[in-house]
């Protein structure tokens, strides 16, 4: 894992095994140690993040928080709106 930059999307979707979160703190722990740059995009609330209770995520979230800026995006889901566009379109098709 010799990348100079690293993006991971949608982190907290993912399967919550205790094989997939040990892979996920194996990645974040290495970035952590390594000091290079890391973007993690997700849906999780901050505050979800600084008081999970769990400790298989705890770990990982604590590190997140450590190396990473929180930066919150608001705005009308891209999928939400999408969405509504292809219903108009149906109906308009279907005339209802």
């Amino acid at each position: 894992m010799d990348m100079s930059f690293l993006i991971i999307d949608d982190l907290g979707v993912e399967r919550s095994s205790e094989y997939v979160l040990e892979n996920i703190f194996s990645v974040i722990d290495w970035r952590y140690r390594s000091g290079k740059p890391l973007i993690i995009t997700t849906n999780l609330p901050l505050a979800q993040l600084k008081q999970e209770t769990k400790i298989e995520k705890k770990r990982i979230y604590d590190r997140i928080l450590e190396r990473c800026i929180p930066v919150k995006i608001d705005g009308v889901s891209r999928r939400e709106a999408m969405a509504n566009d292809n219903m108009q379109t149906m109906k308009n098709i279907l005339k209802i």
